[in-house]
This record gives structure tokens, sequence and C-alpha cells, in this order.
């Protein structure tokens, strides 16, 4: 009887040993739609009309970053939501809601000054937009196609459409050379991100909408509507994935690309593997609502944001 239940003790234990809870809950102005990590500075875009700058290692915001409200339709003023932020060379790159027909403001921020590239008048449908060097903008359309932004020039240096389906998200690699774009019929498209032209196509694993993207050392990870997190070699064209219990609505490799994290379940915890070997390797849990973005600072730290007003970090070791 005590061995039966000494083996129970250690089974449990052993069950739940990867389970973490967050180190850290960052609160921030409205809801966090979109995050992103330079060096050691969490930069958060939120529904507020306002991107904050976190210092990780202070744990303290120092620095913010306020859009003109816009008019709804009934005419009232209300903050401008942010959907996408990115940061280059003392560069800040904000995409937000313009009010007007669906169409996005652009707005670049550098030495303390917001200046606009894009307005409703320029009638752009763009969902996310991301530097690919200081000079040149990779923008994501509704309509799933993809355009390099030339800055100094103001004019698209090229705009392709990559399929008839509507686009969900697009990850760029290390260096910014390619880009994978999801869409919501589950291909994945990768582009050279010089020409726009597309140098390989990812079918077969996700059969319905793919809602993020991640690429990392040649390797993609996709978050699958069809409950299935999807796991490409960019060159190859290879695909596996790991079979979730609820629609998988984020996901994020580490830097090495060796773990992978998606949100696989209906309680909004983040499940951590080991890529190659598709074993479990932690259960995060806490997140209060649905993800919109899981990221790796290093191998062993992780952010999360999803729809509310709280971001948190997480330590795997």
């Amino acid at each position: 009887m005590i061995g039966w239940l000494l083996s129970l003790l250690l089974f449990v234990s052993v069950s739940f040993a990867g389970d973490i809870v967050p180190v850290q809950e960052i609160v921030v102005k409205g809801t966090a739609k979109d995050i992103m990590i330079n060096n050691d500075k969490l930069i958060i875009a939120t529904d507020s009309g306002v991107v904050q700058v976190y210092d990780i290692t202070e744990k303290k915001f120092t620095q913010e970053i306020g859009l003109p409200k816009i008019k709804d339709f009934m005419g009232d003023a209300i903050p401008a939501r942010i959907h996408s932020v990115d940061f280059m060379d003392g560069r800040f790159l904000l995409l937000s809601d313009s009010g007007k027909g669906g169409y996005s403001n652009l707005w670049l921020h550098e030495n303390n000054t917001t200046t606009q590239l894009l307005s409703p008048k320029d009638k752009k449908a763009i969902v996310k937009a991301r530097f690919i060097d200081k000079g040149h903008i990779l923008l994501g359309y509704l309509g799933n196609e993809a355009a390099r932004y030339d800055i100094l020039g103001k004019k698209e240096l090229y705009h392709v459409s990559l399929s008839p389906s509507k686009f969900s998200d697009f990850a760029l690699n290390e260096d910014k050379t390619r880009a994978v774009f999801a869409c919501e019929s589950g291909v994945l498209n990768v582009i050279d991100t010089k020409t726009g032209k597309i140098v390989k196509v990812l079918e077969g694993i996700n059969l319905d909408n793919v809602y993020k993207v991640d690429f990392k050392q040649g390797i993609i990870s996709g978050a699958g509507q069809d409950r299935k997190g999807s796991l490409y070699d960019a060159k190859s064209g290879k695909g596996d994935f790991l079979q979730g219990k609820f629609l998988i609505y984020a996901t994020g490799l580490s830097p090495s690309a060796k773990k992978v994290a998606f949100a696989m379940d209906e309680q909004n915890n983040i499940w951590v593997y080991d890529r190659s070997m598709k074993s479990k390797i932690s259960l995060l849990k806490g997140q209060k609502s649905t993800l919109n973005a899981i990221i790796f600072m290093d191998e062993d730290t992780i952010f999360s944001a999803s729809d509310d007003n709280t971001v948190m970090m997480w330590k795997l070791k």
C-alpha cells in the first residue's frame, strides 16, 4: 500500500514538474495588440493609441509614444488602435487604424518626432508592417498582398498578390531576406523580401486559417485554426505538426529554433516543446485571455500578450 502511494506521488510530481507560472505580469495602458523585443527593451503596441517601452532589466516603463485620436462612425474621438510595432536603428514603426474606410495609418517615430508615412488618402488596407532595413518596410495587406515600401522615396517598390485568401500574419527571418506569409487557406508562402517573388510554397499541414507564424534558423512554425501547430523546413518544404486541443492562436520559436511554443488549449495555456523530438518541455499557466503573441527573448525567457492589459514574462529555468 505504501509503495503504491509513493508511486502515485512520484507520478503526480513528474506530471506537474513542467508547469510554470509567470515570473512577472506587466500591466499596460489598454489591450496589448503586438509586442517585440529589442535588446533589453520590450515594446508594446496597444489599442489605446500608445506604444509603451518597458526596460526588462530595470523593470519599468521608460518611454511612451502616443498617436492622435481618430473619429469613429458616429464622429466621436476615440484612441487609434495600434496593430503592429517595430524598432530598428532608433526608429519606431507604428501601424494603426484611421477610422476611415478600413484604411490604415503608418507612422515613423524618430528623435521624439512622429511622421506619417501613409494615411487614408493612400487607401491602404494594411494589417502588419515590419522594417526590412532602416530605409525599407515590408507591408502585409488584408488581401494577402506583400509590398516593399521605400521610406525615402515614399513609394512601393513592388506590390504582389500571394493568393486569393485573406491575410493573417507574416514573419521575417533573422537577416530579413525572407518572409513567410500566412493566410486563411492554411498555405504558407515564403517570399524574397527584395523582389517579392515566392521562393517556396508550404502546404499540406494546415487546412484552415493560420493565425500566426514565426521564422527562425530556417524553421517556420504556424498556429492553425484546425488545431495543428505546424512546423516546416523553409528550404526543403518538409513539414510536420503537433496536435492541439483547441484553436491555436499563437506561436513562437526560440532563437535556436530548438524550442517551439504554441497556445494549445482552451485555457490559453502555452505549451513549450522540444521541436525536433516533439516532446513537451513546459506548460505555462496563467494567461487570462486569448493569446495574440508569443516571443522568446532567449532560450529560456518568454513574453506573451493576450486580449487584455497584461503582458506575461515566463522563465523555463
